[in-house]
């Protein structure tokens, strides 16, 4: 008998509303290391913001339920902090989107926390994929619901697609590989690459290198290029007399970032490895800070006064942005070894 479209609307929503009910039911169910429900210490993992998520990552390790959405708080609102105090240097704009920030920060705090106390799988953008990603290939919540689903089904991936299982019952090479590297350990990934990472220990080096030379002998050619009536192109220099107050800040910091990827090349090893772009990224911020607070910078040189309005605000948007991304990646590399240590 053929099924009219609203019969098969129906029963459509109802499988769907079962699946959903399963699958709140998996999520929340087992115990805690808490002693808690799952449901309500995934809440609390964002009552305090990333404190609070710090706090239920080291104290949870038998719930993965738990523990993604103590990931996904670190993230989220470690990341928003960050960027909550760097654009609290951008000047004029700067307090507007700070409140605006504020705002977005305290509506997603709520949402977060009633999501995870019904027990939903919530995944903030971007930092849900990295909280995740964070997490053990064999605790990864969205893996384990698709192995549940087969499990229940009786299904194979071939069978779920419709295509024709491989011959032998044996699985593709590329599959046994992507499996392979799923449960090899990141020290064991990091081992294997060893080439390559060396490589780019040395381009880091050259580079930094180089820009210690620019920074502290050739500073003067940070200008404005303007060509006269004559033909004749003038240098408008665009660093202030602040920008020496500045230097020995910079010189420092490439000085231990050179010494600090030295170190790498002698002894390369994971755990070492990862304290040490932690360091950097966070030496990174103080860097930026730093020029931020004292801006050796005067744009009021350039000819065109429309550029010259705008150019403070890109350049402090700019490092804004460079800082964040230093912030989040020295945060992820922190709460990955976390992860590591609690294991």
């Amino acid at each position: 008998m053929q099924l009219s479209p609203e019969e098969k609307r129906r029963i459509y929503e109802e499988e769907k509303t079962r699946m959903e009910a399963e699958q709140k039911q998996r999520m929340t169910a087992g115990g805690s290391s808490t002693g808690l429900e799952p449901n309500v210490a995934a809440l609390l993992c964002y009552l305090g913001f990333w404190i609070t998520g710090i706090i239920f990552l080291v104290i949870e390790q038998q719930n993965r339920f738990v523990r993604f959405h103590a990931l996904q708080s670190i993230v989220t609102f470690g990341a928003l902090t960050v960027a909550a105090f760097l654009l609290g240097w951008i000047p004029f704009v700067g307090p507007v989107l700070r409140a605006l920030l504020g705002v977005l920060v305290f509506v997603l705090w709520i949402v977060l926390m009633i999501k995870a106390h019904q027990g939903e799988l919530h995944r903030v953008p971007l930092a849900g994929q990295v909280a995740e990603g964070i997490l053990p290939a064999d605790w990864r919540v969205g893996r384990t619901e698709q192995g549940d689903r087969q499990e229940t089904s009786g299904l194979t991936a071939s069978e779920e697609s419709g295509e024709p299982p491989e011959s032998g019952g044996a699985s593709s090479p590329s599959a046994s590989a992507k499996a392979d590297d799923a449960r090899r350990p990141a020290e064991g990934r990091f081992a294997r690459t060893r080439g390559g990472r060396v490589a780019g220990y040395g381009v880091a080096i050259f580079f930094n290198l180089v820009f210690l030379v620019f920074f502290t002998s050739f500073h003067r050619y940070i200008a404005w290029y303007h060509t006269g009536p004559d033909g004749t192109i003038n240098r408008l220099p665009l660093l202030t007399g602040d920008y020496f107050t500045f230097l020995p800040v910079l010189v420092t910091a490439l000085v231990i970032t050179i010494a600090a990827y030295v170190v790498m090349i002698i002894h390369d090893n994971y755990w070492l490895h990862e304290v040490i772009h932690i360091t950097l990224a966070g030496i990174g911020v103080a860097v930026i800070v730093n020029l931020l607070a004292i801006f050796p910078f005067d744009f009021g040189v350039i000819p065109d006064p429309r550029i010259a309005a705008i150019m403070p605000g890109i350049v402090t948007a700019a490092l804004v942005v460079v800082a964040v991304a230093l912030g989040i990646s020295a945060l992820v590399r922190f709460i990955r070894l976390m992860v590591r240590v609690a294991q």
